[in-house]
């Protein structure tokens, strides 16, 4: 089992609009600076972020914003965005276990339900922090390292 990097780097992209856009204009190159990836993933994390109505991006003057505040943004926001898991589940089982097998033919109905439990408990965890969650550790971070 393993979310792929777009998660991290979603939440990633948000917190930095959320840093600076008040501030200058952010754009894919500003983003990809920040990540330190190839702008092309950071564009591809954009669109999904954007056609899940988390992100505005605009050629003009504003450049790239969130497009609702940092505290109704969830990380669950961010997973269902990014994330084509979600739609089979986190968890993917091998496809032939032996029917003649007596594990193989009971590891469904013995794990199924266990699986989706430990998926929602996870999702929930994510719905209850934010991108403001994130952002207020980030500013302790930063107001540790002042002198």
């Amino acid at each position: 089992m393993q979310i792929t990097s777009k998660f991290t780097i979603g939440i990633h992209l948000l917190a930095v609009l959320e840093y600076l856009s008040s501030t200058e204009k952010v754009t894919s190159a500003v983003l990809a600076g920040s990540l330190g990836v190839n702008p092309v993933i950071v564009r591809n994390v954009m669109g999904d972020l954007k056609e899940s109505g988390l992100i505005h991006i605009s050629q003009g003057k504003s450049g790239i914003t969130l497009a609702r505040k940092p505290e109704e943004i969830t990380l669950y926001d961010v997973y269902t965005a990014v994330e084509r898991i979600h739609s089979k589940g986190l968890f993917h089982f091998h496809d032939n276990p032996n029917p003649d097998c007596p594990i193989g033919k009971n590891i469904h109905n013995a794990l199924d339900g266990r699986l989706d439990k430990i998926q929602r408990c996870m999702e929930n965890e994510m719905k209850a922090i934010t991108v403001a969650d994130v952002m207020a550790d980030i500013r302790k971070e930063l107001e540790s390292e002042v002198p």
